[in-house]
């Protein structure tokens, strides 16, 4: 037997009514606000993502799937949704339309890394995108529509993280101030951290090594660096989210794992899995466009990782997702009847009623056991007496009740049962 590839797993047709679930829901708060879909391709070349991700981040040196194409380019399955939208961003002007351009999108990425719960190699997100404005008021709404988000699929009691982490002009000082902090100390910490001292000291906050954690948690608030601009953007972020109603909490500790990211950065955290807390996070990324070749435009938005998601809601109790059962099975008795049915379900199909009929040449005693484990929530049974007579009785499965009526009245039986 050829297994699934570890870190990957399949969804099976019991289970893919609370993808359904949350993607319905993520495509109407997204709409809500205005934003439309936008879909790139699953695999990029190599380097938007060096440029734009960043090549001291984790992503980077540690979890991509990169390949060599049969023309011998470098291509690699995206690992996460925000370079390719600024790709696509540039390539296809949309500076030149309506500004800003909000898009939102959801995507599989692709992760080479150790699978834990919620978190696969191939795993799935809902992100979203705003592009054009430097304004506090889109990195609030950009917040507002994940909170959103989160509260309607069904979550509540989450704690919303905020910080700043400046701008390239107060980025500087402060990295020489960790620097000079972590000197010290820096031939105790992982090689990674080691070889990000140099390239990129923030990078060395978002490592997971709990030796060079407890070396940092003392380390300088990026917070006490930040400069006037940066510093007044916050603060309007802060006082935006007061004015929505929106509780958070300022942690000088968040970074985020992205070397694009400036100023606002944020994530929503739970406890309800564990070490992997984050059910979304995002932030602003004002420079990303030039980096994969554009003009400066200013961007922010989120990702947030399906898998993990309903991992959370399963774990609360409150994945309240609805079933996506037949509304009509069609039992015939017999060869006539058989044909019948099958004439009827296409003309029950056309009117708007979902339906199945017998295509396993099974008796009417084994379709009524597979009409109830199917979940269908009306029977029909059709025989030559109700071709004949054009009368038959539907029955609901959830109470037990029968309905007669016309055949032509069927549909309307159903729909309003």
């Amino acid at each position: 037997m050829i297994s699934i590839p570890k870190g990957t797993k399949d969804v099976l047709p019991s289970d893919v009514y609370k993808w359904h679930y949350v993607e319905s829901v993520a495509r109407r708060t997204a709409a809500k606000f205005g934003f439309k879909e936008l879909r790139t391709p699953t695999f990029e070349h190599t380097e938007l993502f060096l440029r734009g991700v960043g090549e001291t981040t984790d992503i980077v040196t540690k979890e991509m799937y990169t390949f060599e194409d049969k023309g011998g380019r470098s291509m690699t399955l995206r690992p996460e949704g925000t370079a390719g939208v600024a790709r696509c961003f540039v390539e296809n002007a949309l500076s030149q339309g309506v500004m800003p351009m909000k898009a939102y999108y959801l995507a599989s990425v692709f992760r080479y890394e150790k699978p834990q719960n919620g978190r696969l190699r191939e795993h799935h997100q809902f992100g979203v995108e705003c592009y054009g404005s430097d304004s506090p008021s889109a990195d609030a709404e950009v917040i507002a529509l994940a909170s959103t988000f989160l509260k309607e699929v069904g979550l509540e009691s989450l704690e919303l993280n905020i910080n700043s982490i400046g701008c390239p002009k107060c980025r500087a000082a402060y990295n020489a101030a960790l620097k000079e902090y972590i000197g010290a100390n820096l031939h105790n910490m992982c090689g990674q951290c080691q070889s990000r001292f140099e390239k990129n000291p923030l990078r060395i906050l978002d490592c997971k090594d709990e030796k060079c954690k407890t070396i940092t948690v003392n380390a300088p608030k990026i917070l006490d660096f930040l400069c006037d601009d940066c510093k007044a953007h916050f603060e309007s972020v802060q006082k935006l989210l007061g004015e929505l109603g929106i509780a958070f909490k300022v942690n000088a500790g968040i970074v985020r794992g992205l070397d694009y990211y400036t100023r606002t950065v944020f994530e929503f955290v739970s406890t309800d899995i564990g070490a992997q807390g984050t059910v979304c996070g995002g932030g602003r990324y004002n420079h990303l466009v030039e980096e994969v070749g554009g003009k400066p435009t200013p961007a922010v938005g989120f990702g947030l990782g399906l898998e993990r998601l309903l991992l959370v809601l399963e774990n609360t109790g409150k994945l309240n997702a609805p079933k996506e059962n037949t509304d009509l099975y069609i039992a015939p008795i017999g060869s006539e009847a058989q044909g019948f049915a099958r004439t009827l379900a296409m003309k029950l199909r056309a009117e708007g009623v979902s339906v199945e009929t017998d295509i396993m040449d099974r008796g009417v005693k084994a379709q009524m056991k597979y009409a109830d484990r199917s979940g269908a929530r009306f029977v029909l049974v059709i025989g030559d007496d109700e071709i004949k007579g054009g009368t038959v009785r539907v029955k609901d499965m959830a109470n037990g009740c029968e309905h007669e009526c016309a055949l032509d009245e069927v549909a309307a039986v159903v729909k309003n049962g």
